[in-house]
């Protein structure tokens, strides 16, 4: 990754960071990302190409600025009673996070995740680590550390990334008892939790600042269209429309959205078989002796190696690209096709060979 000319005058507390991002490499199998490997199915690519084109010919006006018909939309695919009033669009996930940010967080101000969770929160928030030995937050510890430091946002994830636990509501409900601010509940994989979980979303009507955040990359297989969402009370999204950028979601953007929600079954088909898949791998690495956290997610996190690195490294070696993050010791591996699982399994199976084979020399 490229360093900053020190001739540059940066912001001061910018000085020494690195940009987010995870390893892009061009190798046979890629499960380090968390992405559907199920594209679009044809007739999907036809409307939503058929619902570009629609537009295509108004691209010399601007699009809605406040993307009402998708909201619309998103609001009655969550369901929960909410209105279009209550549900927010940006460009990714990521900046619904941002936005929440310049709204409620700044200078003077501060925010608050409990590690290990997504990557993107360290570059955004201070950190406690109040996480239990098997990754579940615990509520007495977070509520003591919410009360300790009376942060302005609080970050929590369900299910977490990368340990892949999903929380329950009275966690959610202990931490906006004690938060003082706001309470965002990150659930951009909420659609793979196992059955019977819950969502945040059930404790809205209770919690006024609560913001519920979702996307359409994962579930709806739509990384390449950058579109993320939030749940929330009407105030908070009167908030973020001080903060966010005139016109940030394109026409194109919007009408790709909204064609994958009229056709919400198909992608979500995918999201059982690879729910499917997840709970076979976490079977099967159990099976090998390895330490496996439970998930509600797409992905397995797995342990606990003396020289994670070194496992990452032979996996690549053999064109399987999985995810350094998490705790020190563990690796992060996407559910994939079975092709791929299985490509997976052929890998790993010799690299555990050869590590415990060199552990006993």
């Amino acid at each position: 990754m490229s360093q900053i000319a020190d001739w540059l005058p940066l912001r001061p507390d910018l000085a020494g960071r690195t940009a987010y991002g995870a390893p892009q490499l061009d190798v046979p199998v890629r499960l380090n990302t968390n992405e559907n490997p199920y594209g679009p199915s044809p007739a999907l690519v036809r409307a939503i190409a058929d619902a570009v084109a629609e537009v295509a010919g108004r691209l010399n006006r601007y699009p809605d600025r406040d993307a009402v018909a998708l909201r619309t939309d998103l609001a009655a695919y969550l369901g929960h009673g909410l209105s279009w009033r209550q549900v927010w669009a940006a460009n990714g996930s990521n900046e619904v996070i941002q936005q929440l940010l310049l709204a409620f967080g700044g200078p003077g101000r501060t925010a608050i995740g409990f590690e290990p969770s997504y990557s993107m929160h360290p570059l955004t928030a201070w950190l406690s680590g109040a996480r239990d030995g098997d990754f579940g937050l615990d509520p007495d510890r977070a509520v003591e550390t919410i009360r300790d430091q009376r942060p302005d946002l609080v970050f929590l994830t369900s299910p977490n990334n990368p340990t892949g636990g999903a929380l329950p509501l009275a966690v959610v409900a202990a931490v906006c008892d004690a938060a003082p601010g706001m309470v965002v509940v990150d659930e951009a994989y909420a659609e793979f939790a196992r059955d019977g979980t819950p969502s945040a979303l059930a404790l809205l009507p209770r919690y006024r600042r609560l913001v519920v955040t979702r996307t359409m990359s994962k579930a709806f297989a739509l990384a390449g269209a950058r579109v993320g969402y939030l749940a929330a009370d009407p105030a908070v999204i009167d908030a973020l429309l001080l903060v966010r950028l005139p016109y940030h979601l394109s026409a194109v953007t919007q009408a790709v959205a909204r064609a994958a929600l009229a056709h919400a079954a198909e992608p979500l088909a995918t999201v059982q078989a690879l729910r499917a898949e997840r709970d076979k791998l976490v079977d099967w690495l159990r099976g090998q002796g390895l330490a496996v956290a439970n998930s509600d997610a797409n992905f397995v996190l797995f342990g606990e190696f003396g020289d994670a690195h070194a496992i990452w490294l032979a996996l690549l070696d053999r064109g399987v690209l999985i995810r350094e993050t998490g705790p020190p010791g563990w690796l992060r591996v996407t559910a994939g096709t079975p092709a791929e699982m299985g490509a997976f399994r052929d890998a790993l199976l010799p690299v555990l060979a050869g590590a415990r084979e060199e552990a006993h020399q």
